[in-house]
């Protein structure tokens, strides 16, 4: 018994919520008590320091020394990991150093220092470039390994399908100028996107600017304002663009100062309009504007060569005037070919040659290296006709000046639809970014807090500690906190939470989401890059950019694919040329418009140009995007193509019990007084000496208490002296000269108090329940028990009947007694249970299930869960636990609701199983296809391939890849799912 009750002591803080399946979000800042934010922004920006802390040896000694940090004045965050030993601290320099928060956590009772070394983690920096002209993974692979290849680079990602690179760097050693430069070196644009660093920017449009010299007025005005971290100017453009910390700073600042310098006044600023500002959505745009216009040309040239070639000579009086001969055997039909040929060639097809060029000169080879040479094969084949004609008076020849436009022509159409099918892909960060409402009114205060004035303001314009007012029906500007006001809110966009959420004066709001009924006031906390939105949108790029294991495949196969289809086109057109030389097949299967070498070449320039590397590439990227941007929309963020593969073979869950299959909010649900005392008087006694602890259970203990007490909202309690908490055992103080111990049987047990029999059995009676429960002596007799339990999360039982469905075992594995975990267990049909495990027990279980060849997921939201989900092969964070806890997970679910975890399998199999009908698909295509286009079919049916055909079909195999993985977008959870209502259970 006494192990059951020390176990409790270790139920980390963190996971206790809200009884609501409201998700939780990281605290806000917290400042000095009569401090504003606004002092602590002109006191300096915070620091960060980590701290070792000796002794910890469970959750209760982590929650005592955060509180013993949080004590002490301007600490932002403390945030401490009791596996690792550690404690990380955010606060203002000016209020507090790091000998005073190290003095704190010794004061507490354990051993602190300072780790210097820690800091040099923050030097790594990620910076995101957009890479122009790749076309398959031949492409990004080279620009991959270029980018490796440089000093003081850690990691380097390219994705094809969202033609961006991520690459983590340090600026000690490289500058992100230097990265661009090794990818334009290597033949390709690049464009940077973000550095990455811990700022905001904002792109201004500057009116009234004349000179250059106006321009650096304006730069230096800006430069000399605290918190301004860079500032670029664009004087073509008329832009400004801003890097500045948001805590000391703002976009309004910079327009007002824009606005007040130089004696005329006439500089007026504007948030430079986005479309003109390179973002990703309008370089998409212009890109698929390409495409289109060099098709439009393309088509308007090859239309007349494939008329003259395929059409006209079927009809009489024109096939006579294109076969008058102008020079010898050179007929007019020719060149009009060559002429109108030649434009497509090396105009509107100088991006193959281009393209050729760069993979060459790397020594790789892709796509356009196959076009470029199956095209060139026939245009200087035809050109070779053309002047033999001319020079010839009997020489006969057949010019395919009609297969190299048309190639070119679908290829260009192919390339079109296929960039335009890959924009829908990413549409859901497109989604997510739009969810910010356009403009926001800003509410001006007097000093007594009162409003004076309203203006309605662009929100991107919206600083920190703004006070923003919200009308019913509008979107909330900003992520903060009701300062005033009551409504409820539709939180349905970001966390895929159906249910309006209440908030009221305290309550945090996420900007992006809707206001239903009330006026609501709220201070705005994090704005720009640090929101909920960005971050989830952040979140949502780095997963499109992971590359899926499965994609090495692709990879590999791309290395030696383009040359392995050379040597086959090349051997091809030997074969058929050299058994037409030697008369290896009868001379009636040559085309009479032919000789033997044209039907060679023509068999040759077909293998060549069918062969489709980009489908291959294309099969696992644009499904990864499609997936997690799907997922998304569902309030699942997973972490890329690793997660997406891992999940699909998830056939073991281990579950954390408290604030994952539990509610994580404890309530007292039974008391029972064993002396002659009134409730209100027992009950205020124990809320006296609870209320100096951090513990969940006290927390419970004191919200019942307050029962009693309904005329007061935070009521004032006796004064607790000599209080002493007994880590993993209880409390006791003295309170109203009455001694009070709250706590586990061996707690009363070690000061010597006998336990009546009816204490005992109701003690057996709470485990056998699934509660716990907890003892109150007064004066040295024990004077009450309290039951207190933390319910089962409604529809547990069913999600793990559901999994069981789907072939996915359960098991729970919980720092608790083994009689409550059982009992929790039993109620919602799990059969494995592992009880009283410490954090590292648990990623031990994970290794050991491993071991035994299931593939894990650990579901869990706390800190002590962050080794088991590093351990597990797919780690779930559920309810947006701590940050820790989603740092190290593979896939958030943003509710609290357990149907996510089969949300994130159920759409992490549909993914995968459209990954391998992409790669079917795609090696199918080029396995079936290259025989054909060879001319396997031609000895025994007379078929062939035409080159131009070839061109079609390969461009049609890329687009048909994509709008594949496209249609993941009409994804639906399981049926079963629709039928569960998570909140108050309706199986229908």
């Amino acid at each position: 018994m006494a192990t059951k009750l020390l176990a409790l002591a270790c139920i980390r803080k963190e996971s206790y919520g809200d009884l609501s399946p409201r998700p939780h979000y990281p605290s806000m800042p917290k400042y000095p008590k009569g401090v504003s934010a606004q002092a602590t922004s002109l006191q300096g920006s915070e620091a960060k320091a980590i701290f070792s802390v000796i002794g910890m040896t469970c959750s209760a000694c982590a929650g005592s020394v955060e509180k013993a940090v949080k004590r002490l004045p301007g600490i932002k965050e403390a945030v401490v990991d009791v596996l690792n030993n550690k404690a990380q601290v955010l606060f203002y320099p000016s209020f507090v150093n790091e000998e005073s928060i190290r003095e704190a956590i010794e004061d507490v009772g354990f051993q602190a220092a300072l780790i210097e070394d820690e800091t040099n983690e923050k030097s790594i920096q990620v910076c995101r470039i957009r890479i122009n002209g790749m076309t398959c993974t031949s492409c990004s692979s080279t620009v991959e390994n270029v980018l490796q290849a440089i000093p003081g680079v850690q990691k380097a990602q390219v994705a094809l399908a969202t033609e961006e690179a991520e690459v983590h760097y340090d600026p000690k050693s490289v500058t992100y100028n230097q990265l661009m430069e090794a990818i334009e070196d290597t033949g390709f644009g690049a464009i940077l996107v973000s550095t990455g660093e811990d700022m905001s920017k904002i792109n201004l449009r500057v009116d009234g600017v004349r000179t250059d010299n106006s321009m650096r007025m304006l730069e230096n005005s800006i430069q000399a304002l605290p918190g301004v971290q860079a500032v670029e100017v664009s004087p073509e453009l008329k832009k400004i663009s801003v890097s500045y910390k948001p805590d000391m700073t703002g976009p309004r600042n910079f327009i007002r100062v824009i606005g007040s310098t130089g004696s005329s006044k006439r500089f007026k600023a504007t948030i430079f309009p986005e479309g003109e500002g390179g973002g990703r959505e309008s370089h998409r745009k212009e890109e698929i504007k390409q495409y289109f216009r060099s098709f439009l040309w393309s088509l308007i040239f090859t239309t007349p060569v494939f008329l003259t070639s395929m059409v006209f000579m079927y009809i009489p009086g024109i096939k006579h005037g294109l076969d008058t001969k102008v020079v010898n055997m050179l007929t007019i039909g020719e060149i009009i070919r060559w002429v109108l040929s030649t434009p497509v060639q090396f105009i509107i097809g100088r991006r193959f040659y281009t393209g050729a060029y760069k993979a060459l000169r790397h020594g790789s080879a892709n796509m356009d290296v196959l076009i470029a040479l199956g095209t060139n094969a026939a245009y200087f084949y035809s050109v070779y006709t053309v002047i033999r004609a001319a020079t010839s008076p009997n020489f006969e020849g057949t010019d395919f000046f009609e297969t190299s436009a048309m190639l070119i022509s679908f290829i260009l159409l192919g390339k079109y639809l296929e960039v335009l099918a890959k924009g829908k892909t990413s549409a859901a960060i497109a989604k997510l970014m739009n969810l910010a409402p356009e403009t926001a009114i800003l509410l001006t205060l007097d000093e007594d807090r009162n409003v004076i004035g309203e203006e309605e303001i662009d929100s991107r314009l919206i600083q920190k500690n703004d006070i923003i007012k919200v009308i019913p029906g509008a979107k909330v500007a900003s992520d903060g906190f009701v300062l005033w006001g009551q409504s409820h809110i539709n939180e349905s966009m970001i966390t895929g939470e159906a249910r309006p959420v209440a908030k009221r004066k305290g309550d945090t709001v996420i900007g992006g989401t809707v206001n239903e009924n009330g006026v609501l006031h709220i201070k705005a906390t994090k704005v720009g890059s640090e929101s909920a939105l960005a971050q989830i949108v952040r979140l949502v790029e780095s997963a499109q950019m992971a590359k899926a294991p499965v994609q090495k495949f692709a990879d590999r196969i791309s290395k030696y694919f383009v040359p392995l289809v050379i040597m086959l086109s090349f051997s091809t057109w030997l074969a058929w040329f050299l058994a037409g030389k030697f008369h290896g097949y009868p001379e009636s299967w040559i085309p009479s418009s032919m000789d033997s070498f044209e039907l060679a070449l023509q068999f040759g320039i077909s293998v060549m140009v069918i062969a489709c590397p980009c489908a291959l590439g294309l099969a696992t990227p644009t499904a990864v995007m499609v997936g997690t941007g799907v997922g998304a929309s569902q309030g699942v963020l997973i972490k890329g193509g690793q997660a997406l593969e891992g999940a699909h073979k998830v056939n073991c869950i281990v579950f954390d019990k408290t604030g994952t299959l539990t509610v994580g909010k404890p309530v007292v649900v039974n008391t029972r007084l064993l002396r002659n005392m009134v409730l209100h008087e027992f009950y205020e006694l124990v809320a006296a000496t609870e209320v100096n602890s951090e513990h969940p259970l006290a927390k419970a203990i004191i919200e019942y208490s307050k029962k009693f007490r309904e005329d007061e909202e935070n009521p004032a309690w006796p004064e607790a002296c000599d209080f002493i908490s007994i880590t993993g055992h209880g409390v006791k103080a003295i309170v109203r000269n009455r001694e009070v111990i709250v706590g586990n049987k061996s707690l009363i047990l070690d000061h010597n108090i006998a336990i009546p029999a009816d204490a005992e059995d109701m003690l057996t009676e709470t485990e056998g329940m699934a509660q716990t429960g907890i003892l109150v002596s007064i004066d040295g007799e024990v004077a009450g028990v309290l039951a207190i339990s933390d319910p089962v999360k409604p529809g547990a039982h069913e999600v793990i009947s559901i999994l069981k469905s789907m072939d996915v075992r359960s098991i729970m594995v919980t720092g608790d007694n083994m009689g409550t975990a059982s009992s929790i267990a039993r109620q919602i049909g799990i059969e494995t249970v592992i009880a009283e495990a410490k954090p590292e027990q648990k990623a031990d279980k994970v290794k050991e299930l491993q071991t035994e060849g299931y593939v894990v997921a650990m579901v869990g939201d706390g800190i002590n869960d962050s080794p088991a989900l590093v351990a597990a092969d797919v780690g779930m964070a559920i309810g947006a636990g701590t940050d820790i806890a989603i740092e190290a997970a593979d896939i958030v679910l943003m509710k609290s609701n357990l149907e996510d975890v089969i949300t994130a399998i159920h759409l992490s199999r549909k993914t995968f199983s459209r990954i391998r009908l992409n790669y079917l698909w795609a090696l199918g295509y080029n396995i079936l296809g290259i025989p054909i286009a060879a001319g396997a079919l031609f000895p025994s049916t007379g078929f062939r391939l035409p080159p131009w055909i070839a061109g079609a079909a390969m461009a049609a195999s890329s687009v048909s890849v994509v709008c594949c993985s496209l249609l993941l977008k009409n994804y639906k959870r399981p049926k079963k799912l629709e039928n569960l209502e998570i909140g108050g259970i309706k199986i229908e």
